[in-house]
């Protein structure tokens, strides 16, 4: 029995180092995004775009990886929350990724046009998001339900910014209508980075009922 725990610490140590990797991935796509965006870079919008398959396999890969882990180490209550969790964590990530590319299309369709100052606040929804990615992935490693409970509180500062950024357009739009159809790709573009946050929350949710077996929603 002692030696089938060892196998499965180790293998559940794989899918952790996996999901490590596939945070990485998600956040240095949303920061190439965010470079895209600011640069007029279609050719890295279009990597972006591309790189997104590497986030899909990895998500499947660890979905396989858990299932042979149930099938084969016959894991107790605490381990299946974790699973669960895996697999919460992965989707919500794959999710992040989504709007990676979103936000690289948005930098594609934009492109050699003049940007506008709201710009600022989408890049600070990117960083946060990136920030919450870390947080949460690193409050899953060390098993902490405070660091998670802190990670989804960042999503008040990308909703904050989102709420400004719709103001700001909503106002230009009305002032100067002939920049309706570029102010509405900002409007939307910052309201799927709106549910970016949103992604994360979900996981440090997760981390949280892995943790304390309780459901609680953060960031109400």
């Amino acid at each position: 029995m002692e030696n089938k725990r060892l196998i499965f610490s180790e293998e559940l140590d794989r899918v952790r180092h996996n999901i490590l990797a596939m945070s990485s991935m998600v956040e240095e796509g949303l920061g190439k995004a965010l470079a895209a965006f600011q640069n007029n870079d279609r050719e890295l919008a279009e990597a972006v775009r591309d790189a997104d398959a590497a986030v899909d396999r990895m998500q499947l890969a660890i979905e396989d990886e858990t299932v042979v882990l149930i099938a084969t180490q016959q894991p107790v209550a605490r381990d299946l929350r974790e699973i669960f969790t895996i697999l919460k964590i992965t989707a919500n990530l794959e999710r992040a990724g989504d709007h990676a590319v979103h936000l690289a299309k948005t930098a594609i369709k934009l492109s050699g046009k003049a940007s506008f100052r709201a710009m600022e606040h989408l890049e600070l929804m990117v960083q946060t998001g990136q920030e919450m990615i870390r947080a949460s992935v690193s409050a899953y490693l060390k098993q902490d339900g405070a660091a998670a409970r802190e990670a989804a509180a960042l999503d008040d500062v990308i909703d904050g910014e989102h709420k400004k950024l719709s103001e700001e357009m909503l106002t230009l739009m009305k002032a100067h209508p002939e920049l309706l159809k570029k102010a509405l790709r900002f409007l939307h573009t910052s309201g799927n980075l709106e549910r970016l946050g949103d992604h994360i929350t979900n996981i440090c949710e997760a981390i949280v009922y892995m943790i304390e077996s309780r459901h609680e929603e953060l960031n109400e």
